[in-house]
């Protein structure tokens, strides 16, 4: 592979650094508005006795598992 002169190295240096240069001034010149957020942290759940479960629910599940064995669903977990 050729090597690169140290004019040319320079050169490169030289441009990367106005790119650089003009980014840095073309971004400067960008107006943001400024992000309002809430203080409030919210998604949090009251602890407590829950709900009462649907017996009707647990009912039809039972009768649409193929596999079941006492109180418990056998389900078949993927194989990656």
């Amino acid at each position: 592979m050729a090597e690169m002169s140290e004019q040319r190295k320079e050169q490169i240096k030289n441009e990367a650094k106005q790119i650089i240069d003009n980014f840095a001034s073309a971004i400067g010149k960008v107006k943001l508005k400024g992000k309002k957020s809430k203080r409030n942290v919210g998604g949090f759940r009251e602890e407590g006795e829950g709900k009462t479960a649907d017996p009707e629910f647990r009912k039809i599940m039972f009768e649409n598992a193929p596999s079941k064995e006492g109180d418990n669903i056998i389900a078949e977990k993927k194989n990656w």
